[in-house]
């Protein structure tokens, strides 16, 4: 049998290589090879060094690092500058855990100065292992002359892009729906909410809405004796509408269907309810009967009653139509609070719907909200679920 020589230890080959680059300045020589050349820029988004480095840092800064080494050899000059973020949440709760603080309150009342320097300590507990997991995956990066987010000089920078920005008049204000976190008071980003995820229970609940106009229908003389009714009663039509978020329904301005989808109009005892046609069997149990069908197109400009009126802009309560509408789950008509939903928000600057916002920093309801000011929101769920089915105006509820 032929003799193999024996193959090299991985991990000394990997070291020696390690080695080797670092004592003849490999990487300072490449960008002193193309010093003159057209220059590619690269900004290094940087990692926060107050955690530990892991694999899925490795993924994305292997795949990060492909570009400069491409345009590298493609003959350009670029200048590889790390950086250290040294902001954001995942630092101070690091810090207020340490501290044992529970609230934005309690961290004022710590000092804010001092609060902030226990950061700026904080940040730096890992930077020596991110370093040689820098080094060790052959990521070639300037660190040596890295910027660092929380100094004055790249604070500044930023203020003096966004002044640029000002003066061109390309500033302006308005509204983006994120994630947000009422106890630390602040909005988050996709990585922190990533942080944390879980699968809980929410209300389910489907409300009933009724539409304006003239809609009211006589009911049959053999209805009317099948129930013990009496002349003159008239059937309301209502819109049916689920929702897994009961606090947000006082901040409904607008309901959204398909216009291509087929809705029927449903008779459930003395009245009428408006929901798609798909959904019927599986959301309507009682006794019922559809009398009609239309398109969603049919329905688009058809106003109904708030359960709760908020707003005096005549864009408010009506149908609109939106191509995000499924017909997965509730009932093909979609409740709208452009202050409480990406998509909701988008579809209300189009509409020029209203933005109505009852809740205030910390996640409770302002007095805008009479019924249920001063609770944190979740806590609101039972209140506004209670106050709807007193009026009639809950169909049904459950758990999602």
């Amino acid at each position: 049998m032929p003799k193999y020589e024996k193959l090299p230890d991985p991990l000394a080959l990997e070291e020696s290589v390690l080695k080797f680059w670092e004592q003849a300045a490999i990487f300072h020589k490449s960008l002193q090879q193309t010093k003159d050349k057209k220059p590619y820029v690269f900004y290094e988004g940087p990692p926060t060094a107050n955690g530990k480095p892991h694999v899925g840092h490795l993924m994305a800064r292997v795949n990060k690092d492909l570009f400069p080494r491409y345009w590298t050899m493609k003959g350009y000059y670029v200048l590889r500058k790390g950086g250290w973020d040294t902001h954001g949440l995942p630092v101070e709760l690091e810090v207020e855990k340490s501290l044992g603080l529970q609230s934005k309150a309690e961290i004022e009342k710590f000092g804010l100065d001092r609060f902030a320097q226990k950061c700026r300590e904080s940040v730096w507990l890992y930077k020596s292992e991110w370093e040689k997991f820098i080094q060790r995956m052959g990521f070639w990066i300037d660190l040596e002359n890295a910027y660092i987010t929380y100094t004055d000089e790249y604070i500044e920078s930023l203020w003096w892009a966004l002044k640029r920005i000002w003066e061109k008049g390309l500033l302006y204000k308005g509204h983006k729906v994120l994630p947000y976190c009422p106890r630390c008071g602040t909005a988050l980003s996709s990585h922190e909410v990533a942080q944390g995820y879980e699968t809980t229970k929410d209300p389910s609940i489907f409300f009933k809405l009724r539409m304006q106009g003239p809609h009211p229908q006589p009911l049959s003389r053999s209805d009317l004796r099948e129930r013990g009714g009496e002349a003159g009663v008239r059937a309301e039509t209502y819109f049916l509408v689920w929702t897994t978020t009961p606090w947000t329904v006082p901040s409904n301005v607008a309901l959204a269907v398909g216009p291509k989808f087929t809705y029927a109009k449903v008779r459930v005892g003395d009245e009428f309810f408006i929901l798609a046609k798909d959904l019927v069997e599986a959301v309507i149990k009682d006794p019922h009967e559809i009398v009609k069908t239309l398109s969603g197109a049919e329905l688009v400009g058809m106003r109904y009653e708030p359960a709760y009126k908020l707003s005096d802009d005549p864009n408010a309560y009506r149908v609109v139509a939106a191509d995000f509408v499924s017909l997965e789950d509730g009932t093909g008509i979609v409740h709208i609070a452009p202050a409480f939903g990406e998509e909701d928000y988008q579809l209300g600057q189009i509409e020029k719907l209203p933005f109505v916002n009852p809740v205030d920093l910390e996640g409770k309801f302002t007095e805008r909200f009479a019924l249920a000011q001063g609770q944190f929101v979740k806590d609101a769920d039972a209140v506004i679920i209670h106050d709807l089915k007193q009026r009639k105006l809950l169909y049904k509820s459950g758990k999602y």
